[in-house]
């Protein structure tokens, strides 16, 4: 393996990650407004976000089981064509149809994950791991710039609505799963491989969550995005009580922030170490949480927002690393499922941490409790430094 990061098959797995979470991102700013449309609070639309977790949560052992037994690349395409069938239950102007659409969509979300992080640690150049985590994860977050903007504006338009940003996040599962099968060829599994498997049945996949090399990271990443749903879905009911106007501004930004961050600051955690990495990003996001609180402007609102991205690009990349690093290729699908567990289930425990917050202390009470959470993150980070 060369040290060349920009292969073909890492810019075609790029390509398939950034239309999956094109969907995600569109959909952030969507479901909230369409659950309060439906008369949802701000805790029923944390238990809908919460299932799109749940079942993520569930199927990512078994996925990454499949991914080691069978195909990275065929289980990356099958959960971005599940993301695109599911969403279309979100059609039936029901609270519990769009808990079950995104619970379904959670499914789909654990193949692309499973099978995107397994696939980068084969092609991951070793002296690299740094700097190809953090190209990779830019590029899942560069979908947080233009598609947030794009579905409100497409909400909004005389021709737009729901229907038509349901439809469309649809289309870029379908063309992400198209940049996997012309990808597939290029990563088949080598012989050698397929060989060294664990005789454990499918069926118990489920039940296997837990993998000692893979855990500390998991951990990390977990709690550094429990507090990402109050600045990515939250945030926009915050805008709506405060009265402020274009906040689909505020998505670029942020958007760009993490999208510019991550391969920057992922390739720095190869030089100043993955420990001070993984504590700036804790520091970072426990002043914009704070700062958050006295926020009154959309100006106000982006300073904070970035300020945020930023630390979570730099943790969120530097656990990434760090997981590729200890990954056992023999074990490779089943190790990186379980990382990319914390994903889904940051994000189901931070929504319903979020939203319960919201109607028991309100927003700002909400962001403060958020703050002392990762303000502990960082306590528990620095503790652990000498294992990172």
């Amino acid at each position: 393996m060369t040290d060349t990061i920009w292969t073909k098959t890492f810019m075609l797995l790029c390509a398939a990650q950034l239309l999956g979470y094109a969907q995600h991102f569109m959909l952030a700013p969507v479901l909230p407004l369409y659950v309060t449309q439906l008369g949802g609070s701000p805790f029923v639309v944390g238990i809908v976000l919460a299932c799109f977790a749940v079942s993520s949560v569930l199927v990512r052992p078994l996925a990454g089981g499949w991914a080691d037994r069978r195909s990275e690349s065929l289980v990356m395409i099958a959960g971005l064509l599940f993301q695109a069938a599911s969403v279309f239950l979100c059609f039936i102007p029901f609270i519990p149809a769009a808990a079950l659409a995104n619970g379904l969509r959670g499914i789909g979300w654990a193949g692309l994950n499973t099978g995107g992080y397994s696939l980068l640690a084969r092609i991951a150049p070793v002296a690299r791991r740094g700097a190809a985590s953090g190209l990779y994860s830019g590029v899942q977050s560069s979908a947080q710039i233009l598609f947030p903007p794009v579905a409100l504006w497409l909400l909004n338009a005389s021709f737009g609505g729901y229907g038509a940003v349901f439809i469309v996040t649809a289309l870029f599962s379908v063309a992400g799963a198209l940049m996997g099968v012309i990808m597939a060829p290029a990563v088949s599994r080598p012989a050698p491989a397929q060989a060294v498997q664990e005789k454990i049945p499918w069926w118990r996949e489920i039940f296997h969550f837990i993998e000692p090399e893979i855990l500390l990271p998991s951990i990390l990443l977990l709690w550094l995005n429990v507090s990402l749903p109050a600045l990515t879905n939250f945030i926009i009911l915050y805008a709506q009580e405060l009265g402020i106007g274009n906040f689909a501004y505020y998505f670029v930004a942020i958007g760009a922030t993490s999208m510019l961050g991550r391969p920057l600051l992922g390739r720095l955690s190869d030089k100043i170490g993955r420990a001070r990495s993984v504590a700036a990003g804790f520091f970072f996001q426990v002043i914009a949480l704070v700062l958050i609180t006295a926020m009154a402007n959309l100006l106000g609102a982006i300073i904070c927002g970035a300020i945020y991205m930023l630390g979570n690009a730099i943790g969120s990349s530097t656990t990434l690393a760090l997981a590729v690093e200890r990954a056992d290729p023999k074990r490779r699908g089943k190790q990186m499922a379980t990382f990319s567990i914390a994903y889904p289930l940051s994000y189901g425990v931070g929504s319903l941490i979020t939203g319960g917050a919201i109607d028991l202390a309100g927003y700002v009470g909400m962001f403060l409790i958020l703050a002392a959470m990762q303000a502990a993150g960082l306590i528990f980070a620095v503790g652990r430094r000498s294992e990172l």
